[in-house]
């Protein structure tokens, strides 16, 4: 049996993920950085180094704000930018050892908070969040060119 999903079922789920995630964001009680900031950390925290080029692609972004956040982020030194050993005009960003504790103290403080409010719901429920997280995965992943 195919089940069609709507225009509405897709809005619901897209407010119901951006409230969560702010929720998180709001009630850390660690360093406040911007959405675009924290996915740009994200990213090179699991990617590691990558062109600015490659950053904007991962973080759905223009170049040009790729560019500002990571900016920000060097001048705040959560990243370095150093150059590129396969192309001298080119530059990479890397996380430093402080822009990795943040992301790491980031996600940790948000998944305290999570596994607290996941224990207010039944066994039953947990086990559905459980087993929807890597449907949620696939769907955040960008779509491959064919």
């Amino acid at each position: 049996m195919t089940t069609s999903v709507t225009n509405q079922d897709a809005l619901q789920l897209v407010v119901a993920v951006h409230r969560l995630v702010r929720s998180l964001r709001q009630s850390a009680s660690v360093r406040r950085l911007q959405p675009t900031q924290l996915l740009v950390l994200a990213e090179l925290a699991a990617q590691g180094p990558m062109r600015i080029g490659e950053i904007a692609v991962r973080a759905l972004c223009s170049q040009p704000t790729a560019t500002t956040v990571v900016t920000g982020l060097e001048s705040s030194g959560l990243v370095r930018r150093e150059a590129d050993p396969a192309d001298g005009r080119a530059t990479i960003v890397e996380l430093t050892g402080a822009g990795r504790d943040t992301i790491v103290s980031l996600a940790h403080g948000e998944a305290e908070l999570l596994c607290e409010r996941l224990s207010r719901l039944s066994d039953e429920e947990r086990d559905h969040v459980r087993s929807v997280t890597p449907l949620l995965r696939r769907l955040a992943d960008p779509p491959r060119a064919r």
